[in-house]
């Protein structure tokens, strides 16, 4: 790993603990109300979780479908054995009561668009370094395709994987969007709705290796894995994505945020 990256003292970069690993008071008491309210709500189909490793750095990558995936998802990786951290947008934080919580359990805000957000990928390595199971959306956004099938992704996954050297594991999901649909405020409550989880095996990115600093390798990285998770998604669905991946960069909608309400569609 980077030793010019990631080197902070702050204690919460300090080891995992807990069990699940990672687990401290605040993902504690998060858990006790959470969990049994996600037992409740929805119906799970959880598949792979021997990929996910009981210790060391890993990196879990998911297609981002709806703001409830990110629990769903924790679900999964704290049944599975691992208290994840993840790079949460700041604006969550300032949320009374829940972004304490939030903070609180080890994860770090992060000021999309902005200078700032090159912060982000110095977290991510100190994460790593400490031991942490690390959760990442590498679209950096819920998808903007109207189907919800993975979009482009950003690059800042293929550089964070090639400067760490952590596995990284691979996860589809799919029904989230139906117990909240993207951007809503409203989850269903009137029944428990299907939810599926699926981890693959490590994906392999030694063709990269030492090449963190070189776009074009990047951008092959990131496709490869937005490839993965489509080919899983597709799985789970059973039906063929879009032969041509919606493309953030080529698209006239705002890049974060809620684009329907903005373009009144």
């Amino acid at each position: 790993m980077s030793e010019n990256l990631g080197t902070d003292v702050n204690p919460i970069y300090a080891p995992p603990t807990g069990r699940p690993l990672g687990t401290n008071k605040y993902f504690f008491f998060a858990s006790r109300i959470l969990l049994p309210l996600l037992d409740i709500l929805t119906k799970r189909t959880w598949i792979g979780g021997t990929h996910i490793p009981k210790s060391g750095p890993v990196i879990v990558v998911s297609n981002h479908i709806s703001y409830a995936d990110p629990l769903i998802f924790t679900h999964f990786l704290f049944k599975n054995g691992r208290a994840p951290r993840f790079l949460g947008k700041a604006s969550v934080f300032k949320v009374p009561v829940i972004g304490k919580i939030i903070a609180g359990s080890g994860q770090i805000p992060v000021e999309r668009e902005s200078s700032n957000a090159s912060q982000s990928l110095r977290h991510a390595l100190a994460f790593l370094k400490a031991g942490h199971c690390l959760g990442v959306y590498p679209e950096g956004t819920l998808t903007r395709d109207e189907n919800y099938w993975p979009m482009v992704g950003k690059t800042g996954i293929a550089r964070l994987a090639i400067l760490s050297g952590a596995l990284v594991i691979p996860c589809a999901q799919w029904g989230a969007q139906e117990l909240l649909p993207a951007y809503s405020k409203r989850p269903v409550l009137w029944r428990r709705t299907p939810v599926t989880v699926v981890a693959g095996p490590a994906l392999d990115f030694s063709r990269w290796k030492g090449k963190a600093e070189d776009q074009v390798a990047l951008v092959e990285a990131t496709a490869y894995v937005m490839d993965t998770l489509t080919k899983m998604l597709e799985q789970i669905r059973g039906e063929a994505a879009p032969a041509i991946r919606f493309d953030p960069h080529s698209s006239d909608l705002p890049r974060t945020g809620n684009y329907k309400k903005r373009k009144n569609i």
